[in-house]
């Protein structure tokens, strides 16, 4: 909520909001009506809203021009792996993350590695559409400057406030949890 929150103030000057069908149709012409990260066709498959930087903790994801795209759902559930890894290699965003699965670096047990052999079984094909796919995604963000400038003002303070305010939840949620356990009859 506080992500949805954030997101309202940060673009309420935008020119363009992520609601709008103005939005949906540039995303949905920029990628061919396709899955940025698979390619499959949207037409053949149910799409649903893809955050680029995931709306979690870790990822301090914004729902704002720039980092919402559609895409397949398979995608969108493979790439929750990464996006909800506290630390990803490299400083990888976790779109980056994902799209760089190509087999060369990870464990042999990696899903998500697996997942892109299943997508593309040749190596080589699969190598150039994770590449071609990563460069894509990079040029659709750059289009959007007011989110790389809010991306950088927000870099550093971001996730020890989303700490801070999962940690508080936390502890709520347990007091609150045990004042309702405590009136509850077990007899």
């Amino acid at each position: 909520m506080f992500l949805h929150e954030l997101s309202r103030r940060v673009s309420q000057t935008w020119s363009m909001t992520v609601d709008g069908e103005e939005y949906e149709k540039l995303v949905r012409e920029r990628f061919g009506n396709r899955c940025p990260y698979c390619l499959c066709d949207l037409a053949d498959t149910v799409p649903v809203i893809e955050h680029l930087d995931g709306m979690n903790r870790y990822r301090a994801g914004l729902h704002v021009p720039g980092n919402v795209l559609v895409a397949c759902g398979r995608c969108n559930g493979e790439k929750r792996r990464d996006d909800s890894r506290r630390i990803l290699p490299g400083d990888l965003l976790g779109w980056e993350a994902f799209l760089s699965h190509d087999g060369t670096s990870c464990a042999t047990a990696c899903l998500t590695c697996k997942y892109w052999q299943s997508v593309w079984p040749d190596e080589t094909a699969r190598r150039a559409r994770l590449s071609e796919n990563l460069e894509r995604l990079r040029s659709f963000r750059r289009s959007f400057p007011e989110l790389e400038c809010a991306s950088q003002n927000l870099a550093r303070a971001l996730p020890q406030l989303l700490a801070k305010l999962y940690s508080d939840c936390q502890v709520f949620a347990e007091t609150e949890i045990k004042a309702l356990l405590g009136k509850v009859p077990t007899t």
